[in-house]
């Protein structure tokens, strides 16, 4: 194992923007309406779970449908291009689907562990090494865990015009992610 700082640290921030804790309060808060309490705990260890199994097994599934690491990182570029323009813009391309079930279904996926959060660790999987990956899903999944404890209480203290500037910031880092992975997968 070859632990990496600076690789832990741009995963890290990568991730971060990817899963937009911050930025998804107010669905967030919307679901805490709807359902009451937030099972923080289990939506935390089911979106961590999906992440890892996915990094794993992802490649493989690719590779029975016939897809290379390169396609579907320059793919994932595209979704996080999207993801980014939603972020500073405030346009919706992706519909979200409703919370009517147990709050794990809609926090752990599509919120915390979704496709572009699916998509960017198989695009840096191609780019890192895999125990720095761990190293930095583990740090994010400590960071969900507190929001998902506290979403109330960041609101309070952030304010809408703070979430607001929050998303608009990782959507830039996102956007400036998503021409980098293109850029490094499709040789320009």
């Amino acid at each position: 194992m070859e632990f990496n700082l600076k690789e832990i640290a741009t995963i890290t921030m990568i991730l971060f923007a990817v899963i937009d804790i911050i930025g998804s309060l107010p669905v967030l808060l919307d679901l805490q309406t709807k359902l009451g309490k937030i099972q923080s705990e289990k939506a935390t260890l089911v979106s961590g779970g999906i992440m890892l199994i996915f990094m794993f097994i992802g490649q493989q599934i690719l590779e029975i449908i016939g897809i290379d690491v390169s396609s579907f990182a320059i793919a994932g570029s595209f979704i996080i291009f999207f993801l980014a323009l939603e972020m500073i813009l405030g346009i919706k391309f992706y519909k979200e689907e409703g919370a009517h079930t147990a709050s794990v279904v809609p926090i752990a996926f599509p919120i915390i562990a979704g496709t572009g959060t699916l998509t960017t660790l198989l695009s840096i999987r191609a780019e890192y090494k895999v125990e720095n990956i761990i190293v930095a899903i583990l740090i994010n999944l400590i960071f969900v865990y507190i929001v998902l404890r506290n979403t109330y209480r960041l609101e309070h203290w952030l304010g809408p015009s703070g979430i607001n500037i929050l998303r608009k910031v990782f959507g830039v880092i996102l956007l400036a992610i998503a021409v980098k992975l293109f850029r490094t997968h499709a040789g320009v």
